[in-house]
């Protein structure tokens, strides 16, 4: 069996969909909520469904069929201002499989983020030394939030202290694809367009506020949700690789090749509009993202990462463009 915290979410429906096809026995932690993620897993079969202030509790029962455990689940926006709540939510919980992953001696793969490269003056490189991270400065307590547990893993690693016998922090980019329904704001830009763009509406995009990028030309590492589902599935295949890695495309892609390969997907003319940046979104704006994969190439993962319109025409046509868009 597996555990996937925040299974119900949006990249943990893709892994329990993944690993529920390969006749994995799964427990999805989650809390259900009212926002109709209970359909991001209604076509999988699950073992078991744990509140998670009972997860401990479960694993602890099911120390002895628990293979690993797959952190996912958190607060995602980078718009949250309650640090309490992301203490609460992203820190504690972590720390806490951290020490039942240790003594059980289970594999854990948790979610970190680019955001933990803040504004990016000190590059994308997924250095898990203390000394490396302690250059880092996230912009926002989202960033900070994950950024927090990175630092700890890699001090108790510097110390020599006991870990799990896998501990993976995984910084994923700017992931697109299905079943990101309930995020609301934080869908991506080609799920919250596409109404719009299917209906030959236009698509807006931020005026740039530096004079090195042109409007619209600000730069994302936009990943496809199946890349990194792929690299999951394969990292729980791979015991023996620990540590930070980037999981992007890497390759950087302009706001403006995203809106052309939409509307391009859609069968559509091209229509953009530029708007002004609001000031609370500039101060921390990013301008470039871009992950560094070369370690996760080292380690000898070599399939090939899915181009941007290909992403964009495989998620509109075989989910946005359905009446049923779920996996």
């Amino acid at each position: 069996m597996i555990v996937v915290t925040g299974g119900a979410g949006f990249i943990g429906s893709n892994l329990v969909a993944a690993l529920s096809a390969r006749g994995t026995d799964v427990a999805v932690c989650d809390w259900m909520k009212g926002d109709e993620r209970w359909r991001n897993l209604r076509k999988h079969e699950i073992a078991e469904l744990v509140e998670p202030g009972q997860l401990l509790a479960f694993m602890h029962a099911r120390r002895t069929v628990i293979e690993a455990v797959v952190h996912l689940g958190a607060i995602t926006s980078t718009a949250e201002r309650n640090v309490d709540l992301l203490v609460e939510h992203n820190i504690q919980p972590s720390l806490k499989l951290l020490e039942w992953c240790t003594q059980a001696r289970k594999p854990l793969i948790y979610a970190s983020t680019a955001a933990t490269y803040g504004d990016g003056r000190m590059g994308f490189k997924d250095e898990d030394a203390p000394e490396a991270l302690a250059k880092l400065q996230p912009v926002n307590a989202y960033g900070w939030s994950k950024h927090f547990v990175d630092r700890r893993i890699a001090r108790l690693r510097a110390r020599g202290e006991k870990l799990p016998p896998q501990i993976l922090g995984l910084k994923f980019f700017n992931v697109f694809g299905p079943n990101e329904y309930h995020k609301g704001s934080m869908q991506s830009a080609i799920a919250r367009n596409y109404p719009h763009v299917a209906n030959g509406g236009a698509i807006r995009l931020f005026r740039s506020t530096d004079p090195s990028y042109a409007d619209g030309g600000q730069k994302r590492d936009f990943i496809y949700v199946r890349d990194c589902v792929s690299v999951m599935l394969w990292l729980l295949e791979n015991p023996a690789i620990s540590g930070l890695l980037n999981i992007g495309s890497g390759h950087a892609r302009s706001w403006l090749d995203l809106a052309k390969a939409t509307f391009a997907a859609a069968k559509k003319s091209c229509a953009i509009e530029f708007i002004d940046m609001p000031a609370e979104i500039s101060a921390g704006y990013q301008n470039f993202t871009q992950a560094d994969i070369g370690k996760l190439r080292a380690l000898g993962y070599d399939k090939p990462m899915t181009s941007l319109e290909d992403g964009i025409g495989d998620y509109m046509s075989n989910f946005l463009a359905k009446d049923d868009p779920y996996l």
